[in-house]
């Protein structure tokens, strides 16, 4: 089973930076080639770029004529050397395209750099990391915006509703970063150094708070862009996308995930620039102030978004009889895990443990929208029991369960309480690993003597 706890609390790595300087090109060996060489035509594609109305952005009129060039027809004359090769039918596919990584460092001016200490420009990195980052976010939203939220819409692929739905509040987030961005550069010295940053962002991070109708719209979102992919259309349309240069092999949810993405880094990079500044600057005590802005935010965000995620469930959940419903599952505020499991007889069943109930269903498409359907009678986690199978308990040709590997050992629920709408015990054989360790921190006993 995979369990699904809220994913604000994602680890999140730094990138490595590093420069790559490409191989010197070879004049001669390109003048050997004939002039008159015979190139065989790609054939016609419909052109996405044309769907994209232009914006005075520079990174997203450079995606323009990047998609542009690449589903272009292939040129016989090549007057510029080093100009790149436009694509050939045979071409083995594109590697994933990155963003390049920028230093401070290699940014500004040198004669500076030499002139501070190692700490201070380390402090400068993480300034100018902050402030890069800003900019790639709006890059990306914007280009969410332009190159698929426009496009559907005016192609008619999906309905103005649904991609309200997807994209939800995406827009007013752009002016919000805007705002930072703008600040940074303000306080930013002509030499690329910049001295106090902590004043801004005190004043700034509240208004992230207006993140939570985003955050909280995801899973609905989620779910319906799945649920639309399905659509021949939409299909067709989101693997152009993938396939063009400019989406850097990112899907679509991708994009619509960076805001959530940026949301929970924020205190990794603050807590980066306080580490490198010294103890007697002013900025120290505005910088411990943000932490504790974003860390509350985040908090708040995070609660309130796995509240609409236990909501979004409990409302797909479709009871077979009357006597299945339990007040337990109507009082969750919170969906601590869910995921799927095998029975012994290899049934897929999607289990959900709320906060006082663990609720076994079956995954069902009903209205065209996927539903759960309950199969077995609820079971307060007051009364529930696990044990791990001994051998001998399972009939199966497989290995003895006690050689199985721990991770996916077999477990079997019990109800402590039998009831007469539970048909006795079911095993369930894998994984089990995530499931358990959520179980323990509600202090189950695994295993327990069943008396």
């Amino acid at each position: 089973m995979v369990a699904k706890d809220y994913p604000f609390y994602l680890t999140v790595k730094r990138a490595n930076c590093s420069l790559e300087i490409p191989p010197a090109s070879c004049p001669a060996k390109d003048a050997e080639e004939p002039s008159n060489k015979r190139v065989k035509p790609l054939s016609r594609v419909t052109s996405l770029a044309n769907l994209i109305p232009p914006v005075k952005a520079t990174p997203l009129k450079r995606f323009s004529q990047t998609l542009q060039r690449s589903i272009s027809f292939r040129s016989e004359s090549r007057p510029d050397i080093l100009a790149p090769r436009p694509w050939s039918r045979n071409a083995a596919p594109s590697s994933t395209k990155r963003r390049d990584s920028k230093l401070w460092s290699e940014t500004f001016d040198v004669c500076v750099n030499q002139m501070l200490t190692s700490k201070e420009i380390k402090r400068q990195e993480a300034i100018f990391e902050l402030s890069q980052g800003e900019e790639d976010l709006i890059e990306d939203l914007k280009l969410a915006k332009k190159a698929y939220h426009d496009p559907m819409l005016k192609l008619s692929i999906m309905t103005e509703q649904e991609l309200n739905q997807i994209f939800g509040t995406l827009d007013s987030l752009i002016p919000l970063h805007e705002e930072l961005l703008s600040q940074l550069r303000d306080v930013r010295k002509p030499d690329g150094s910049t001295e106090h940053v902590g004043p801004i962002l005190v004043g700034w991070l509240p208004c992230l708070s207006s993140y939570d109708s985003y955050c909280s719209n995801q899973v609905a979102a989620k779910a319906l862009l799945d649920h639309k992919k399905q659509d021949h259309r939409v299909q067709d349309f989101l693997q152009r996308c993938l396939e063009s240069p400019f989406s850097r092999k990112l899907d679509l949810w991708n994009f619509l995930d960076i805001p959530r993405s940026r949301l929970v880094k924020y205190p990794l990079l603050l807590r980066e620039i306080l580490r490198h500044t010294p103890n007697d600057n002013p900025d120290q005590q505005h910088l411990e102030e943000a932490i504790n802005i974003i860390q509350g935010i985040v908090a708040e965000i995070n609660t309130k978004t796995g509240e609409s995620e236990c909501r979004y469930y409990k409302e797909r959940l479709l009871y077979l009889e009357e006597g299945q419903k339990d007040s337990l599952i109507d009082s969750s505020r919170v969906l601590c895990c869910h995921g799927e499991l095998k029975n012994n007889r290899g049934v897929k069943l999607h289990v959900f443990l709320f906060q006082e109930v663990l609720v076994i269903t079956r995954a069902i498409t009903h209205n065209e929208q996927l539903c759960y359907q309950l199969y077995r009678q609820p079971i307060p986690v007051k009364d529930l029991l696990l044990e791990d199978l001994q051998d001998g308990e399972l009939k199966t040709s497989s290995e003895s369960v006690s050689k199985m590997d721990p991770k996916v050992r077999p477990t079997r629920y019990k109800p402590m309480t039998p009831s007469t709408n539970s048909s006795g015990s079911t095993v369930f054989v894998k994984p089990k690993k995530q499931f358990c360790v959520l179980l323990g921190r509600l202090e189950f006993l695994t295993p327990r003597d069943h008396s």
